[in-house]
This record gives C-alpha cells, structure tokens and sequence, in this order.
C-alpha cells in the first residue's frame, strides 16, 4: 500500500490532523486528548483494514488479468459487494468473455482456413495431375487424331482451372470484405436474359427448353455483374444435372414485401441428406458430376446475401431442382 503515491500522502496528512487533534484534546481536557487518541487510533485502523481489504481485492483482479493475458483458460471472477470495485469487476468480467469468444472465433477462423487451402490444393492438383498424364501421352504418342483429342481434353482441363481459380479469387475477395457492391436498379428480365444468353447454344445442342416467365417492369437493386454471375453459376449448375432433352424455368415475380426469382429444372433434384450443404464451400452432393468443384453455389450465396437477399435450394414436387431468390422491397 505504502508504494502508492496518493495513500502516503493521505497517511502523512492523517497523521499530522490527527496529532494536531491530540494535542488539542489535552489543551482542553485530560479526558478530550485520551479520547481523541482512541478516535484516532480508531478511525486509522478502520481505514487501514478497508484499504487493505481493497488492495487485496486489486491484487486478485490484477492475478486474473494477468492469468487471462497468458491464455488462461476456464477463469471464473467472483463477484464483490457493490462498488467502483465491483464496476470494474464486471466489466474485466465482460473483457473476459469477449476476449474468450474472439479465441474461439478465430481457432474456427484458423481451421476453416487450413481446410480451404487444403481443398484447394486437391481441387487444383486433380486437373495438374490429368494435364501431366496427357502430356506424357502426347509425347509418345505418333496418332495424330489421338493428339487432337488430348489436346482437347487438356484445353478443357484449362479452362476449368482458369474458372476454378477465378472463381477462389472472387471469394476471397468476399471473404475479405473488400467488395463493394453498387445498389442500382435494374430491370429483372434484363438480368435474365444477360445470365442465360452465354447457354443459348449448349442448351440448343442438347435441346433443353427454355422457358422465362417474369413480370414485366420488376426492379430490384444491387450491382448487376455480381447478381449476374450468381445466376450464370445456378443455371451452370442446372445445366449439368439436367441432361439431354430437359426443360429449364425461370419465373419472375413481385410482392409486396419482396421480389422473387425461381430457377426450376427437369433434373434428378437433390439427395434429402445434401439439401442442409448445398451451399457449403466445397461440398460435392451425390448427385454433382465429376467436374463439379462445390465453390460455384457458395459464391452464389454469398452474392446474394451481400445484396440482403436469401437463396434456398429444394426439390420440386413435380421433379428436378429448384432454387429460390428473394430480394427484399
């Protein structure tokens, strides 16, 4: 106690009032100096203890402090009567908590993290690993047709790491927060249109039909070349579950609390036991064919979240899949 500054100089002026007290006591009277002796002595000892008692108190939460800032886990502070003391208790009490589930945030931060570079790394090394099997085969190999077609096969195998790496850096970009998205209005048949117009031919060749059903004049908000890619990325995967002579629908409406896009094809839907991870970084469902990454849906969402809108995906009563997009008004 006797280290802090402000208590010695209160210790030092107690003493010199208290000495002053005495001796006018016995100036008085014999009984008034004993009895401002033991009011002194009394009133010194009482405030000596409570000191004391404070300064114990500080030296625990300063102990726990000390315990938090070296990792230490599973603290519990106990609570002290009423006080500046017990203000300050339970605010090192909150600091507590929060510093425990910003830990906790970033463990799963720091998992999450590894697992992505992990998948990465395979999702990247699959592609690397069938280039590396086609070149081997096109050096020894004098069938000039067979050459053609390897190199077919590795252009493909490019092109899908260029759309895989592509798409990683726009989620990172997401993740990281520096994507700022424009809040302009946009015609809802437009952004239809432009989403499907780079699929007019695939769906042609495998004579999928086409039908789009929204309501003229719907607007919504947002910045049109992300929504774009969102939808492009659904109707990518529409496309590749639906097969050879499939039917794709795209329906728009409006209500007065949101304004909705359906994309429904003619598909084998979902599994009931992939329904809860469609959306999951990653993730390959039952049904996803062999070139299927897991990443384009979860950009998707991410998309579409970040214009305050939802995404759920379904099986349709009447077959296939069906995704729904809200915006809200």
């Amino acid at each position: 106690m006797l280290r802090n500054k402000e208590f010695r100089q209160f210790a030092i002026l107690f003493s010199v009032m208290a000495g002053i007290t005495v001796i006018l006591g016995f100036v008085i009277s014999t009984a008034a100096g004993v009895l401002a002796v033991f009011s002194s002595a009394a009133f010194g000892t009482v405030f000596f203890a409570f000191t004391k008692a404070r300064y114990k108190n500080i030296a625990r939460i300063s102990k726990e402090i000390d315990l938090i800032l070296h990792n230490g886990e599973h603290l519990y502070i106990g609570e002290l009567d009423e006080g500046e003391l017990s203000i300050l208790h339970s605010e090192i009490g909150k600091m507590t908590l929060r510093i425990r589930e910003q830990n906790e945030a970033l463990k799963k931060e720091k998992k999450h993290l590894a697992d992505s570079l992990a998948d990465i790394a395979h999702q990247l090394k699959t592609p690397l690993t069938s280039i590396n099997l086609i070149l081997s085969l096109l050096e020894n190999n004098p069938d000039e047709d067979q050459r053609k077609r390897l190199l077919r096969e590795m252009e493909e195998l490019l092109v899908r790491m260029d759309w895989l790496i592509t798409t990683l850096l726009k989620l990172s970009r997401l993740d990281a927060g520096i994507i700022i998205f424009q809040h302009d209005p946009m015609d809802v048949n437009s952004l239809i249109h432009a989403a499907v117009h780079p699929f007019l031919i695939q769906m042609e060749l495998h004579q999928i039909d086409l039908q789009i059903n929204a309501t003229d004049g719907l607007i919504i908000y947002g910045d049109f070349n992300w929504l774009l890619q969102a939808l492009q990325n659904i109707l990518k995967n529409c496309l590749e579950n639906t097969g050879e002579t499939g039917k794709l629908e795209i329906n728009g409406t409006d209500t007065p609390l949101f304004t909705e896009i359906v994309i429904h094809d003619s598909g084998n839907g979902f599994k009931e036991e992939d329904l809860p991870c469609i959306f999951d970084r990653f993730y390959q469902g039952k049904n996803q064919n062999a070139g299927g990454y897991g990443i384009g849906l979860s950009l998707c969402q991410m998309i579409i979240t970040g214009h305050e809108g939802t995404i759920t995906a379904k099986n349709h009563p009447q077959g296939g899949a069906v995704f729904i997009i809200r915006f809200p008004k």
